[in-house]
């Protein structure tokens, strides 16, 4: 994902700006980081449909690296305090 579509989702929680596979992705990431318990057939049928197994695993592996490494900060006081956004045009 570009950087501008990244500051879309601190900016706007609509997910219209993203493609179908990249808003499948974010609800894999989210629910990966939030309800990971919940994950059933259905949400794997749905992803196997826009992804190859191996792409499923490869980008939940990403996810839990990402989800771990910002754990990882927050519990070691290491995070920024303040992250500025850009105006991005408006």
């Amino acid at each position: 994902m570009t950087e501008e579509k990244i500051a879309q989702l601190d900016l706007d929680k609509s997910l219209a700006a993203f493609t179908e596979d990249e808003q499948l992705a974010l609800e894999y990431a989210d629910r990966l980081a939030t309800d990971h318990h919940n994950m059933d057939d259905d949400f794997f049928a749905r992803i196997k449909d826009h992804y190859s197994d191996p792409q499923v695993l490869e980008l939940g592996m990403m996810i839990g690296q990402f989800i771990g490494f910002g754990r990882v900060l927050t519990v070691l006081d290491l995070e920024s305090k303040f992250c500025t956004v850009d105006d991005m045009g408006s």
